[in-house]
C-alpha cells in the first residue's frame, strides 16, 4: 500500500493535497514562508548525522521517526535523544567540518524565487541552529529569521543542556513561532513547508499558517501526506507555481 501511494504522489505531484489550488494561491501570495530544515531544507535529520557521528545513531533515529512520525510529543523525543547523545561543542564543530549537512536539490532555487518576489523567508525547525546556521548561509537567510533550538554548552565545551524557552523545543512551537510572527510583522498569508507532523501543526492552529504543503522528496510520511493541503516529491512545482503566475 505504502509503495502504491508513494508511486501515485510521484505521478500526480503537482496536484494531490487537500486544498491544492488554495495552497499554490497562498503560496503565490504570501508575505511570508516558513521553512523546516531536517529533511525538507537539508537531505538528512541533522540530529540524526551528529548522533551517527557520536556512536549512537540506531537509538536516536528511531526516537527522531516516533516524532516526526507524530506518535511521540516532540519534547518528549527532543530530550531522549539529548540524554543519549550528550554532544560536547569540539564534537558538532568536527561533525560539521567532516560531513556538512547537504541541501535538498531545488531549495535554494526555491528561495531565491521567493526573495525576488519580496517574500520573507524564515527556517523555523526543531532541529538546533548551531548546525542550521551554516546551511542557512547557503540559502542567504538571515540568522535572525531562524527559529530553532539552541544547545548549550559550559566554558569547557561540554554539553550542559538545552534552552528550553525556544518555542520549537516542545509541542506546538513552530505553529506558535509563525502565530507570533504573523502578529508581530502582520502578515496576512504564511505558508509552512516541512516533512513532518509537527509542521503541519503550524497550520492548525487559530492565528497560525495559511496553507501547509507537505515535502515528500526525502521521506513521505503517511499523515502529512493525508493532510497537506498540497503534497510535493520535489520543489520544481512550487517553482513553477510562481514562475507562471
Amino acid at each position: 500500500m505504502r509503495s502504491s501511494m508513494m508511486v501515485g504522489a510521484r505521478s500526480l505531484s503537482t496536484s494531490v493535497g487537500l486544498r491544492v489550488t488554495h495552497a499554490q494561491a497562498a503560496l503565490r501570495g504570501a508575505q511570508a514562508v516558513c521553512f523546516d530544515v531536517d529533511s525538507t531544507v537539508i537531505t538528512s535529520e541533522g540530529i540524526d548525522d551528529l548522533a551517527a557521528y557520536l556512536g549512537c545513531g540506531e537509538k536516536v533515529a528511531e526516537l527522531t521517526a516516533q516524532a516526526m512520525g507524530g506518535s511521540m510529543p516532540f519534547h518528549e523525543a527532543l530530550a531522549l535523544r539529548l540524554s543519549a547523545m550528550k554532544p560536547s561543542q569540539q564534537q558538532l564543530t568536527a561533525m560539521l567540518t567532516e560531513h556538512p549537512l547537504q541541501l535538498t536539490p531545488g531549495v535554494a532555487d526555491l528561495i531565491a524565487v521567493l526573495h525576488s518576489r519580496n517574500q520573507h523567508v524564515y527556517f523555523v525547525s526543531g532541529g538546533f541552529r548551531q548546525m542550521i546556521e551554516p546551511v542557512a548561509a547557503l540559502c542567504n537567510v538571515a540568522k535572525e529569521d531562524i527559529y530553532a533550538n539552541t544547545f548549550l554548552f559550559d566554558d569547557s565545551g561540554a554539553f550542559t543542556g538545552h534552552l528550553e524557552s525556544e518555542p520549537t523545543s516542545r509541542a506546538g512551537g513552530k505553529a506558535k513561532v509563525v502565530a507570533d510572527l504573523k502578529a508581530k510583522h502582520g502578515y496576512e498569508t504564511v505558508v509552512m513547508i516541512g516533512d513532518g507532523a509537527t509542521d503541519m501543526e503550524a497550520r492548525d492552529v487559530e492565528g497560525g499558517a495559511d496553507a501547509f504543503i507537505g515535502f515528500g522528496g526525502i521521506a513521505v510520511r503517511e499523515k502529512v501526506q493525508a493532510g497537506a493541503d498540497w503534497f510535493v516529491l520535489s520543489f520544481d512545482p512550487l517553482i513553477e507555481e510562481l514562475a507562471t503566475k
